[in-house]
Protein backbone atom coordinates (compact mmCIF):
# COMPACT_ATOMS: atom_id res chain seq x y z
CA UNK A 1 0.00 0.00 0.00
CA UNK A 2 1.68 3.40 -1.14
CA UNK A 3 0.74 6.38 1.56
CA UNK A 4 2.17 9.39 -1.19
CA UNK A 5 -0.46 7.47 -3.76
CA UNK A 6 -3.17 8.30 -1.86
CA UNK A 7 -2.10 11.68 -0.44
CA UNK A 8 -1.17 13.00 -3.46
CA UNK A 9 -5.27 13.08 -4.48
CA UNK A 10 -6.58 13.59 -0.89
CA UNK A 11 -7.27 16.87 -1.91
CA UNK A 12 -9.27 16.22 -5.41
CA UNK A 13 -10.69 12.89 -4.08
CA UNK A 14 -14.14 13.43 -4.55
CA UNK A 15 -13.91 15.99 -7.41
CA UNK A 16 -11.96 12.84 -9.60
CA UNK A 17 -14.54 10.16 -8.25
CA UNK A 18 -17.58 12.09 -9.40
CA UNK A 19 -15.81 12.73 -12.97
CA UNK A 20 -15.07 8.56 -13.40
CA UNK A 21 -18.31 8.18 -11.93
CA UNK A 22 -20.39 10.27 -14.36
CA UNK A 23 -21.74 7.50 -16.90
CA UNK A 24 -23.86 6.33 -13.75
CA UNK A 25 -25.03 9.34 -13.23
CA UNK A 26 -24.67 9.09 -9.34
CA UNK A 27 -22.50 11.40 -7.29
CA UNK A 28 -20.08 9.96 -4.96
CA UNK A 29 -22.58 9.89 -2.52
CA UNK A 30 -24.90 8.07 -3.55
CA UNK A 31 -22.44 5.22 -3.70
CA UNK A 32 -21.16 5.59 -0.21
CA UNK A 33 -24.25 5.72 1.41
CA UNK A 34 -25.94 2.74 -0.50
CA UNK A 35 -22.91 0.60 1.07
CA UNK A 36 -23.78 1.58 4.35
CA UNK A 37 -27.61 0.97 4.06
CA UNK A 38 -26.56 -2.61 2.53
CA UNK A 39 -24.57 -3.65 5.44
CA UNK A 40 -27.12 -2.24 7.75
CA UNK A 41 -29.76 -4.31 5.65
CA UNK A 42 -27.56 -7.69 5.96
CA UNK A 43 -26.94 -7.87 9.06
CA UNK A 44 -30.32 -6.99 10.46
CA UNK A 45 -31.59 -10.77 10.21
CA UNK A 46 -28.08 -11.51 12.66
CA UNK A 47 -27.23 -11.19 16.02
CA UNK A 48 -25.22 -8.01 15.73
CA UNK A 49 -24.30 -5.47 18.72
CA UNK A 50 -26.85 -2.95 19.49
CA UNK A 51 -23.83 -0.24 19.84
CA UNK A 52 -21.26 -1.85 17.44
CA UNK A 53 -17.64 -0.69 17.19
CA UNK A 54 -17.09 -0.32 13.10
CA UNK A 55 -13.87 -0.40 11.50
CA UNK A 56 -13.54 1.12 8.14
CA UNK A 57 -10.32 -0.01 6.88
CA UNK A 58 -9.40 1.99 4.09
CA UNK A 59 -11.44 4.66 5.18
CA UNK A 60 -9.63 7.44 3.11
CA UNK A 61 -11.26 11.06 3.84
CA UNK A 62 -14.46 9.47 5.82
CA UNK A 63 -16.73 9.33 3.16
CA UNK A 64 -18.81 6.57 5.05
CA UNK A 65 -18.94 8.58 8.51
CA UNK A 66 -22.30 10.30 8.32
CA UNK A 67 -23.46 6.98 6.78
CA UNK A 68 -22.73 5.16 9.08
CA UNK A 69 -24.27 7.55 11.70
CA UNK A 70 -27.26 7.17 9.96
CA UNK A 71 -27.83 3.52 9.95
CA UNK A 72 -26.01 2.40 12.76
CA UNK A 73 -26.76 5.54 15.17
CA UNK A 74 -25.28 3.83 18.44
CA UNK A 75 -21.89 2.99 16.71
CA UNK A 76 -18.17 3.99 17.40
CA UNK A 77 -16.51 4.45 14.33
CA UNK A 78 -12.84 3.45 13.23
CA UNK A 79 -11.10 5.21 10.20
CA UNK A 80 -8.47 3.62 9.02
CA UNK A 81 -5.68 4.22 6.54
CA UNK A 82 -2.07 4.67 5.71
CA UNK A 83 -3.05 8.17 3.82
CA UNK A 84 -1.73 10.55 6.61
CA UNK A 85 -2.93 13.49 4.50
CA UNK A 86 -6.59 11.78 3.94
CA UNK A 87 -7.00 11.23 7.65
CA UNK A 88 -6.60 14.66 8.20
CA UNK A 89 -9.16 16.06 5.98
CA UNK A 90 -11.52 13.55 7.46
CA UNK A 91 -10.72 14.80 10.89
CA UNK A 92 -11.22 18.13 9.74
CA UNK A 93 -14.73 17.43 8.23
CA UNK A 94 -16.01 15.60 11.08
CA UNK A 95 -14.48 15.93 14.36
CA UNK A 96 -15.37 13.63 17.06
CA UNK A 97 -17.78 12.02 14.87
CA UNK A 98 -14.82 9.18 14.19
CA UNK A 99 -11.62 8.42 15.26
CA UNK A 100 -8.94 8.57 12.45
CA UNK A 101 -6.09 6.02 12.98
CA UNK A 102 -3.31 5.68 10.79
CA UNK A 103 -2.23 2.28 9.46
CA UNK A 104 1.37 1.62 8.42
CA UNK A 105 0.42 -1.25 6.18
CA UNK A 106 1.62 -3.98 8.39
CA UNK A 107 0.05 -5.13 11.91
CA UNK A 108 -3.47 -3.43 13.10
CA UNK A 109 -2.43 -0.89 15.52
CA UNK A 110 -5.22 -2.60 17.96
CA UNK A 111 -6.29 -5.27 20.41
CA UNK A 112 -7.37 -8.50 19.76
CA UNK A 113 -11.10 -8.63 19.27
CA UNK A 114 -11.71 -4.74 19.16
CA UNK A 115 -14.42 -4.60 16.95
CA UNK A 116 -18.10 -5.68 15.76
CA UNK A 117 -17.67 -4.94 12.31
CA UNK A 118 -14.73 -4.50 9.47
CA UNK A 119 -15.97 -2.59 6.81
CA UNK A 120 -13.75 -2.32 3.51
CA UNK A 121 -15.27 -0.68 0.36
CA UNK A 122 -13.32 -1.29 -2.66
CA UNK A 123 -9.80 -1.33 -0.80
CA UNK A 124 -8.05 -4.60 -1.38
CA UNK A 125 -7.38 -3.70 -5.53
CA UNK A 126 -5.16 -1.19 -4.11
CA UNK A 127 -2.92 -3.99 -2.22
CA UNK A 128 -1.11 -6.08 -4.07
CA UNK A 129 -2.96 -9.70 -3.89
CA UNK A 130 0.13 -11.78 -2.43
CA UNK A 131 -0.58 -8.95 1.11
CA UNK A 132 -4.35 -9.93 1.17
CA UNK A 133 -4.44 -12.95 3.26
CA UNK A 134 -1.84 -11.12 5.86
CA UNK A 135 -4.08 -8.09 5.92
CA UNK A 136 -7.31 -10.24 6.40
CA UNK A 137 -5.62 -12.59 9.18
CA UNK A 138 -4.62 -9.00 10.86
CA UNK A 139 -8.48 -7.81 10.50
CA UNK A 140 -9.46 -11.44 11.71
CA UNK A 141 -7.36 -10.86 15.20
CA UNK A 142 -9.66 -7.65 15.53
CA UNK A 143 -12.89 -8.68 14.48
CA UNK A 144 -14.57 -10.07 17.93
CA UNK A 145 -15.41 -13.73 17.75
CA UNK A 146 -19.45 -12.87 17.22
CA UNK A 147 -18.31 -9.85 14.43
CA UNK A 148 -18.84 -9.71 10.74
CA UNK A 149 -16.37 -8.84 7.99
CA UNK A 150 -17.78 -7.19 4.89
CA UNK A 151 -15.82 -6.14 1.76
CA UNK A 152 -16.92 -4.23 -1.26
CA UNK A 153 -15.14 -4.56 -4.34
CA UNK A 154 -15.18 -3.94 -8.19
CA UNK A 155 -16.67 -6.64 -10.34
CA UNK A 156 -13.91 -7.69 -12.94
CA UNK A 157 -16.59 -9.35 -14.81
CA UNK A 158 -18.59 -5.76 -15.91
CA UNK A 159 -16.97 -3.82 -18.89
CA UNK A 160 -18.20 -0.29 -17.36
CA UNK A 161 -16.56 -1.50 -13.99
CA UNK A 162 -13.40 -1.96 -15.92
CA UNK A 163 -13.53 1.08 -18.29
CA UNK A 164 -13.89 3.52 -14.82
CA UNK A 165 -10.96 1.96 -13.11
CA UNK A 166 -9.12 1.98 -16.35
CA UNK A 167 -9.40 5.47 -16.82
CA UNK A 168 -9.59 6.74 -12.96
CA UNK A 169 -5.60 8.41 -11.61
CA UNK A 170 -5.90 7.07 -8.54
CA UNK A 171 -6.80 3.22 -9.72
CA UNK A 172 -3.59 3.81 -11.99
CA UNK A 173 -2.09 0.73 -9.99
CA UNK A 174 -4.92 -1.64 -9.46
CA UNK A 175 -5.13 -5.04 -9.61
CA UNK A 176 -9.34 -6.06 -10.14
CA UNK A 177 -10.17 -9.62 -8.32
CA UNK A 178 -12.67 -11.73 -8.81
CA UNK A 179 -15.10 -12.29 -5.78
CA UNK A 180 -14.11 -16.16 -6.00
CA UNK A 181 -11.25 -15.66 -5.07
CA UNK A 182 -11.69 -13.17 -2.99
CA UNK A 183 -13.90 -15.76 -0.65
CA UNK A 184 -11.02 -18.14 -0.93
CA UNK A 185 -8.51 -15.44 0.79
CA UNK A 186 -11.31 -14.43 3.37
CA UNK A 187 -12.02 -18.11 4.36
CA UNK A 188 -8.11 -18.42 4.38
CA UNK A 189 -7.91 -15.58 7.33
CA UNK A 190 -10.21 -17.56 9.43
CA UNK A 191 -13.54 -16.10 8.32
CA UNK A 192 -16.06 -18.38 8.14
CA UNK A 193 -19.05 -18.82 5.11
CA UNK A 194 -18.04 -15.84 3.00
CA UNK A 195 -21.18 -15.21 0.92
CA UNK A 196 -20.82 -13.30 -2.47
CA UNK A 197 -23.55 -10.79 -3.26
CA UNK A 198 -23.43 -8.57 -6.61
CA UNK A 199 -24.25 -5.13 -6.54
CA UNK A 200 -25.43 -2.24 -8.70
CA UNK A 201 -26.81 -3.11 -11.94
CA UNK A 202 -28.56 -0.15 -13.26
CA UNK A 203 -27.75 3.35 -13.17
CA UNK A 204 -29.12 6.48 -12.33
CA UNK A 205 -31.35 6.44 -15.74
CA UNK A 206 -32.85 3.12 -14.98
CA UNK A 207 -33.24 3.90 -11.30
CA UNK A 208 -36.45 2.59 -10.93
CA UNK A 209 -34.87 -1.14 -12.07
CA UNK A 210 -32.93 -1.14 -8.90
CA UNK A 211 -35.99 -3.15 -7.19
CA UNK A 212 -35.38 -6.11 -8.85
CA UNK A 213 -31.73 -5.98 -7.13
CA UNK A 214 -32.16 -7.75 -4.13
CA UNK A 215 -33.09 -10.93 -6.76
CA UNK A 216 -30.33 -10.31 -9.43
CA UNK A 217 -27.32 -11.01 -5.95
CA UNK A 218 -26.18 -14.14 -7.63
CA UNK A 219 -25.50 -12.60 -11.09
CA UNK A 220 -22.03 -11.58 -11.79
CA UNK A 221 -22.80 -8.98 -13.84
CA UNK A 222 -23.39 -6.38 -11.03
CA UNK A 223 -20.42 -3.33 -11.43
CA UNK A 224 -19.74 -4.36 -7.57
CA UNK A 225 -19.85 -7.28 -5.02
CA UNK A 226 -20.02 -7.60 -1.34
CA UNK A 227 -18.33 -10.30 0.03
CA UNK A 228 -20.25 -10.95 4.08
CA UNK A 229 -18.58 -13.60 6.39
CA UNK A 230 -18.48 -13.84 10.01
CA UNK A 231 -15.73 -14.45 12.75
CA UNK A 232 -17.34 -17.94 14.01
Amino acid sequence: MDAAEFDKFADEYRQLHAQNIRLSGEDPEYFAEYKIADIAGILAGEQTACNPVILDFGAGIGKSVPYFQKYFPDCRIVCLDVSKKSLQIGRSRFGDAAEFVHFDGARLPFPDNSFDIAFLACVLHHIPHAEHIAILKELHRVVRADGALLAYEHNPYNPLTVHAVNTCVFDANAQLLEARKLAVSIREAGFKHPVARYRIFFPHALRWLRVLEPWLAWLPLGAQYCIHARNH
